[in-house]
């Protein structure tokens, strides 16, 4: 998969923007605060319908505006997708593929599939089990809609289920119910769960070699999941959890509590490996994903540099570069020559100054 082109239109700092791209490395550079990020932000918009960053929709329009557009083509063999997000500040955005409204947001997923790498990736390692568990619905709603489905719907009847805990202090009666939020949360939450420990089982291995690459195989790296209940136990757990979810008004048992374990040599990285320890496993775990995706699509996804490299020793660098060889990637940077391997062929290089760009 490649992306084509991105056109863009009072979206952040850019009142109109016309870029093509390679299919092979793009470098977007220039000074910080100038838009590099944002090009890359608007990307990811096309594939997941909304921002890296967690920002509202309205944030993205353009200061001053009331709309904004972006639009992207993405190729896949012999068939190319158009993507139109219509971001609005008083409404709903609103999405189309090839001309065609989608009716839910989620349905994007699939049409673009990117893999985002931030510096602040390389701290997922020691931030909390949210993060990690988005890593791992981020990339199974991309290529899953049937995990898509599940995971929405899970999330819908968590908040139900919360809301309801919420009342029931004041509505005792209404505890009666809780037991219909419960089969909802078993019936979706044994699938996100079961295709959660697929995923993981299937990226071991793949992130195992890739770390003994990264550290000349002086560090084994063991990668698991950690569920917070098992799938046959789930409905057992709820019931015995009842008085204290009750209690403290939240639920407590479900897939929405798991977490990603990783070890070396017995030591559990998130807690005691040092800040290059975690670094190197946050990377061993970004590329272990690129490999997942070309493996399991049959196809590369687009890859989202932002500003990473920078942040890598030398050795780094160049083991990320050997490894993103024949994926088309888009990176940013603040200059070209001040970081960038040798071995590196750069096939188009964007400046970007204050929402303008120069090819």
């Amino acid at each position: 998969m490649t992306l084509q082109s991105l056109e863009l239109e009072n979206y952040r700092n850019y009142a109109k923007l016309s870029l093509p791209f390679s299919p092979e490395i793009n470098i977007l550079y220039g000074d910080n605060a100038q838009g590099k990020t944002n090009i890359l932000e608007a990307i990811y918009f096309c594939a997941v319908s909304h921002s890296h960053r967690g920002s509202k929709d309205r944030d993205c329009i353009r200061f001053g505006e009331d709309e904004a557009h972006i639009k992207c083509f993405a190729v896949k063999g012999n068939f190319t997708d158009r993507i139109d997000i219509h971001l609005k500040k008083n409404h709903n955005k609103g999405i189309a593929v090839n001309g065609i409204p989608l009716k839910r947001a989620s349905d994007l997923f699939g049409h673009v599939n990117v893999v985002f790498f931030s510096p602040e990736d390389l701290s997922i390692i020691k931030k909390g089990p949210s993060d990690r568990r988005r890593f791992m619905d981020l990339e199974l709603c991309q290529t899953d809609a049937f995990y898509t489905a599940s995971l929405t719907a899970y999330n819908r009847a968590v908040m139900q289920k919360n809301q309801l805990l919420k009342e029931i202090a004041f509505q005792p009666y209404l505890r009666d119910t809780l037991d219909t939020w419960n089969e909802q949360l078993v019936r979706y939450g044994t699938d996100i769960i079961r295709r959660r420990k697929e995923f993981i089982l299937e990226c071991a291995p793949l992130m195992r070699e890739i770390h003994a690459s990264l550290t000349s195989g002086k560090e084994e790296m063991l990668l698991s999941y950690e569920p917070d209940v098992e799938e046959g136990a789930f409905a057992d757990r709820l019931r015995e959890n009842a008085e204290r979810e009750i209690r403290l008004k939240m639920s407590m048992v479900g897939p929405h509590r798991d977490d990603l374990k990783f070890s070396a040599d017995g030591m559990d990285i998130r807690t005691f490996g040092s800040q290059g320890q975690q670094r190197t496993t946050a990377l061993s775990l970004k590329l272990s994903e690129i490999e997942w995706v070309r493996r399991r699509r049959k196809d590369s996804p687009i890859l989202l540099l932002d500003d990473v490299l920078s942040e890598l020793d030398r050795s780094r660098q160049e083991q990320l570069l050997e490894r993103i060889k024949g994926t088309q990637t888009i990176l940013t940077c603040t200059g070209v020559d001040d970081f960038v391997s040798s071995r590196l062929t750069v096939n188009r290089t964007i400046h970007v100054k204050n929402g303008e760009i120069e090819i």
